[in-house]
């Protein structure tokens, strides 16, 4: 008989987004590293067999960024290697975590998502961005990612009757919660107002519509079952998994309003964890733009198609709603420094089926889910994981 080996969370890490010139990447790595260590009880950096890397390397002066980690870090000379999916990197390191430990080929992994943005300008980072898309018959016209998520926004708002006042008030309770959480790139409330009142960045986005790049760093410990409970009195266990991906390029997808890639990665999640969409309890969903939250409600299945509008109009994803997200702030307020990403959603998760979230506590929290998407949805992963 095969041994089903069971994955679970021991350590977590998470350091300050924003504008970090006080320290080098591998200085940012090093902050949540050494949290997770602490954060597991009897672990010491010699046990960890390997890690993992979550980065989008165009961003950074340093090539090959996980021996510079590595050497850093004190992990030399254990395996480790570099994993990367755009936007989702993060959340590609933990899956490629989960197979090396559910594989038995390592048996405690550590994965840092860590990304320096800020060292490159905007009209740098709107480069990169852009070619996102397909090169040959999209980016060379110009695109920007705003301006790919202003078609979704666009189209859901022709298709569905969504609102700028709607997508506004995804903004209001992001940074509603990320003004209670310190590790947050920005920490002060917006109203409906303010933000309708911002810039145009690509019609209809405005300026508070749009995540901002930022630097930082998060770090989780994964093991299997026999060893987690050695090593935390609460491990977290990864329960279902999803990934899948779509067309490079937007005209070939079948719609502008839903992203084909998150719809089937959550169905591949909900079936291998025998949950439903209403078993959720706490989701951080990927935010880059407020249409992004709006359309995760719709293909994660909180709400029909077509009214994840009224979801946010009617406070279904605040605390005390049928599914609290992004209580930490999401990438909206705690900014997105890529590679980071899926890490610091699975930290906030982790944070949440502890019950050690504080103000952002969404109460008696026993199933969370995470929804990290790459680029403009070429690839999307969905994680849920259980206390």
């Amino acid at each position: 008989m095969v041994e089903i080996v069971k994955v679970g969370i021991v350590g977590i890490g998470h350091g300050r987004f924003g504008n970090r010139n006080d320290a080098t990447v591998q200085e940012l790595a090093f902050e949540p590293f050494k949290q997770a260590i602490q954060d597991a009880k009897n672990l010491r950096r010699e046990d960890i067999d390997a890690l993992v890397v979550g980065s989008v390397p165009e961003y950074h002066m340093q090539r090959s960024l996980p021996g510079v980690v590595a050497e850093y870090v004190g992990m030399n000379p254990k395996s480790t290697w570099l994993t990367e999916a755009a936007c989702a990197s993060g959340s590609a390191a933990i899956r490629t975590a989960y197979m090396a430990v559910k594989s038995g080929m390592h048996d405690i992994v550590a994965v840092i998502g860590v990304q320096k943005m800020r060292e490159l300008s905007t009209d740098e980072i709107l480069a990169l961005m852009g070619r996102v898309g397909d090169v040959q018959w999209e980016s060379i016209f110009g695109t920007t990612f705003p301006g790919y998520y202003a078609f979704y926004a666009s189209r859901h708002m022709h298709e569905f009757g969504t609102t700028m006042e709607q997508m506004a008030q995804i903004a209001v309770k992001n940074h509603h919660y990320g003004a209670m959480n310190p590790n947050s790139f920005f920490q002060k409330e917006v109203t409906v107002e303010r933000i309708l009142k911002s810039e145009e960045v690509a019609f209809p986005l405005k300026v508070f519509d749009c995540c901002a790049n930022a630097d930082g760093a998060a770090c989780v410990i994964m093991t299997n079952e026999k060893l987690a409970k050695k090593l935390n009195d609460s491990p977290v266990w990864f329960e279902g998994m999803g990934s899948a991906s779509a067309a490079m390029s937007l005209l070939r997808r079948p719609n502008l309003y839903e992203i084909p890639s998150a719809v089937e990665a959550g169905k591949q999640a909900y079936k291998l964890a025998n949950v439903k969409p209403s078993d959720i309890q706490v989701a951080e969903v990927h935010d880059c733009f407020t249409i992004a939250e709006i359309m995760a409600y719709e293909n994660l299945g909180f709400c029909d198609k077509g009214k994840g509008g009224k979801f946010i109009e009617d406070k279904q994803s605040y605390i005390g709603g049928k599914t609290p997200v992004n209580v930490d702030g999401g990438l909206k307020a705690k900014g997105h420094p890529v590679g980071a990403t899926g890490v610091s959603m699975t930290v906030e998760i982790v944070k949440q089926l502890r019950g050690i979230a504080g103000k952002r506590q969404v109460p008696d929290a026993q199933i969370g889910l995470t929804h990290n998407v790459g680029g403009i949805g070429q690839y999307t992963f969905v994680n849920i994981l259980r206390r």
